[in-house]
Formats: structure tokens, sequence, C-alpha cells
């Protein structure tokens, strides 16, 4: 990947005291943030932590240096330097003077989605889903040169706080032969969407940020007009937009359904449930799960109709080793089998692109462990012989479990590749259709509730499992 920064015309805007400490720092690459602040030690937030940028304290005339050179603020209290992409905030007291300044250092990172590249050939929309931080912004402005330069579309975007393309008329190189159209003010980004697609005749349209119910609506007209929409949203994954009323409808939007008897009792479900409404408008979604792990969803709308019918949703993730290699784990999971004991198959390898050790011959494509189930680097643990089927857990406990276990177990994302199931009480009594697969496979349940300590329990399970098959 190669980085472009403009860090040092940053550096020009601020007094010597900051800028001779920034100037030493041997770590500018993993600077985020420099926060100058009245009365307090000038701080520089990096991705590992943060440091003192100075021993004097910031002053009137520290600020007042800093900000004639950085321009007039714009009514939602941000500037920025002409040809950068750096943003600055201010922070102002009850008199409207400024006492504080966030500098968030913009770059453009050339080859920063290459994990996904493939995924820009074809014509559908695409969402990327992440929190404030996992560097959402820098992969759109990066999309939105390769499909300008190298696919040679038509692109437009929409530039609502100017973080992607720059705070100048002249819209910054980062973005290739992409067109930009600046947006006076944040409540009217819906306008400058639809007026995008009148008056410019693009194949793309990018906006960063979809966030109201007419950005929503806006991006939902886009879609049907045939023309393809990268766009971002605040979230951690599918599950929490589908829970937001204002942002559900990017991705088919659910309603309440009333079944027929007949049809309840085929599902196994109750008389009502949640349904899709319709076609999403971003037919691929990422997850920027961290920096370099993404979960990828492919068809929307299959893991949003699995996700309603409480189903695990059919996802791949990918992940970026230290080393620069790419590696992609499949959704799909094969079934082991164990001579003398069906609930526990042989070891599985966790090693990329290796299918499981003991796995059953004739298994269809490659089975991979879960990716978000892998041994730490360090001391090497003794892998025990346990598949599980993991259900209404979050990401976060799951991995947080795992660390402080010493023995190594798989999740799998589906009840075939699965010998035993984990789930809650709650989720698996509102689940009748997976109540009946269950039954029918004769697999052992081991239920938990809210307050039931995760690591103990699954501690037990191991240790169990190693009696039954030393």
């Amino acid at each position: 990947m190669i980085i472009h920064s403009d860090l040092e015309k940053l550096l020009q805007v601020f007094p010597d005291s900051i800028k001779e400490s920034l100037k030493k720092t041997t770590d500018k690459s993993r600077l985020l943030e420099i926060i100058v602040d009245l009365g307090r030690r000038p701080e520089g937030r990096f991705s590992f932590k943060s440091i003192y940028l100075s021993e004097q304290i910031v002053s009137w005339q520290d600020l007042e240096y800093t900000t004639k050179r950085l321009g007039s603020f714009s009514n939602e209290n941000r500037a920025g330097i002409e040809r950068t992409l750096h943003r600055i905030s201010c922070i102002r007291n009850r008199q409207g003077i400024i006492i504080g300044l966030s500098c968030r250092i913009g770059r453009c990172v050339v080859g920063s989605i290459d994990i996904f590249r493939d995924l820009l050939d074809s014509d559908h929309s695409l969402l990327l889903l992440g929190k404030p931080g996992v560097g959402k912004t820098t992969f759109i402005r990066e999309i939105s040169r390769i499909l300008s330069d190298e696919v040679q579309k038509r692109v437009v975007i929409i530039d609502t706080a100017n973080e992607i393309a720059g705070d100048s008329d002249i819209p910054h190189a980062g973005i290739g032969r992409a067109r930009r159209m600046q947006v006076a003010r944040t409540d009217s980004q819906h306008d400058r969407m639809i007026e995008a697609i009148e008056n410019h005749m693009p194949e793309v349209i990018v906006v960063d940020e979809i966030g109201t119910e007419r950005e929503t609506l806006a991006a939902r007209t886009i879609a049907e007009r045939g023309v393809k929409l990268v766009g971002t949203v605040h979230g951690n994954s599918l599950e929490n937009l589908i829970k937001n009323p204002t942002l559900s409808d990017l991705i088919g939007g659910i309603q309440y359904v009333t079944l027929s008897d007949e049809e309840a009792r085929r599902r196994g479900t109750q008389k009502t449930v949640l349904e899709r409404k319709f076609l999403p408008a971003f037919p691929i979604a990422i997850e920027l799960n961290e920096t370099k792990i993404w979960t990828i969803h492919e068809k929307v709308e299959d893991s949003i109709d699995r996700f309603l019918q409480g189903q695990e949703s059919k996802a791949q993730t990918r992940r970026m080793t230290n080393e620069g290699r790419m590696q992609i784990h499949a959704s799909f999971f094969g079934r082991a089998s164990m001579p003398g004991l069906s609930l526990y198959p042989k070891e599985v390898s966790t090693y990329e692109g290796l299918n499981p050790r003991g796995a059953a011959r004739g298994t269809r494509g490659k089975a991979f462990p879960s990716p978000r189930f892998q041994p730490i680097k360090g001391k090497p643990r003794r892998p025990k012989n346990v598949w599980i089927y993991l259900s209404s857990i979050s990401f976060k406990k799951q991995t947080k479990v795992y660390k402080s276990l010493e023995e190594i177990f798989v999740v799998t994302k589906t009840l075939e590749g699965a010998n035993l199931v984990l789930i809650s009480k709650a989720a698996l009594r509102q689940n009748h259709e997976l109540q009946q697969r269950i039954k029918e496979k004769g697999l052992p349940v081991f239920l938990f509730t809210k307050r039931v300590n995760l690591q103990r329990m699954i501690k037990e399970i191991l240790r169990r499992t190693t009696e039954m098959n030393p």
C-alpha cells in the first residue's frame, strides 16, 4: 500500500513548540489526531497510545496563531487546509470563541481495498458498515479512484463534510477522475444525491455517512433508477442495521406478517413473524469489524432473511495478516466424524487454506475453522476435539471467551458442521425451526442464561470432552 498524508502542510499551522515535537516523532504514519485545548498541554493521539507533544500549556496566542492559518470555519465548526485531506474541528465557548481544536489526519491510501477489490467489478451497490475511526472514508475514497480510473465509470461523490476530497474547490488527487459535489448544509445531503442523478448522468454515486430517513429514501430512489451506489453507515454489523428504524430500509426494511395456521405449522413458527419488505438498496454489505478483518455479505437479502428466521447468516470473512497475506474463510463447514463417539470430531487444523484433519471424506468444498476463534501468537495451545454451534452471543463476547481459555475449540456457522449446540434459553425457546432440526440430528444442547459465566461453562464442556475422549 502507498500512503499519502501531506502531514508537513498540517504541521505548518501549529506553533513551533508543537511542530518540533511532531517532527521528532518516529510513528507519524500511525498518528490519528492532534488535540489542542486552551489551558492544557497539546496531545497527539496515535493508533496505539496518546502522548503529550509539549510541556508548555496552550495559550490564547497559540490558538490564535493556528486559527489564523486555517481560515474560516463553517457553520458546522469545521475547517481544512487547501489541497489536503486533513479536517480541523473547533470547540467554542458560550460566547462563540474558539477554545479547542481537534485536528484529524486525513490520508489517501492506495491499495487499501485490495482485500475486496473483486466486489467492485459488479454493478451491485456496496454498503460499508463500521464504527467511527475504522477507515470507512479512506476506503470509499480509494473505491472512487478505482471506479473512475480503472473501471472507467462516471463517478460523482456527494462530499458533505469535504472529508472525501478535501476542503478545497479543487478536489484531492486521491479520488482520481471522479467528480465531487460539495454540500453546503448537512441536512441537504439527500437533495444533492437526487440532483446528481438528474443533472450529471453518473453511473456511480458515492456518499459518506447515510444517517437520516430522507437520505435512506434517496438511496432507495437511486437504486431503483439503476445507478450503482457506494455508501457508508455507522454500525457494527448487519444485525444492528436491521434494528435501526431509520436505516433498515437500506437493506430491505422489516415488517410483521400474519401467517395462516397451516403456513405457521409448516414453518414451525408463531403466526406473527418478521419478514423483509422489499429488495435491499445495497445487495452487498461489508462489515469493518477491525482494522484488518472484514465480514462480507455478498447476498444481503439472503443474510437478512436468515437472520429474521433465527438462523445464522451466510457470510465470508476476509483477514489481512501482518505479513500482508490475505486469508479468506468460507462460511461453509464440513461435517466431521469420529469412531466410537459421535459427539466430537477429530482435531481441526487452523492454518490458512487447509482442510480440517479428520473431516469426513466426500465433504463438498473446503472446511475452515471460524476466523474469529484462531489461536493467538505465543505459547502453542493443546487442541481439543470440539466443534460448537454458538448462537445468540455477540462477536465481542465470543472473542473475550476464547482468549480467556487455554483450549482450542472451533465454532461453526451452520448446524450441519456441529456436534453440540450452545445457545441461550430465550433464543432456543423462540426458534421452533431450530428446535426441530436439533431434535432430528440428536445433538446435545447446552443452555445458558444472561448471567452465566460462559468462560467457566465452556471450560467445563471441554474438560468433560477430554475425559470422554482422552
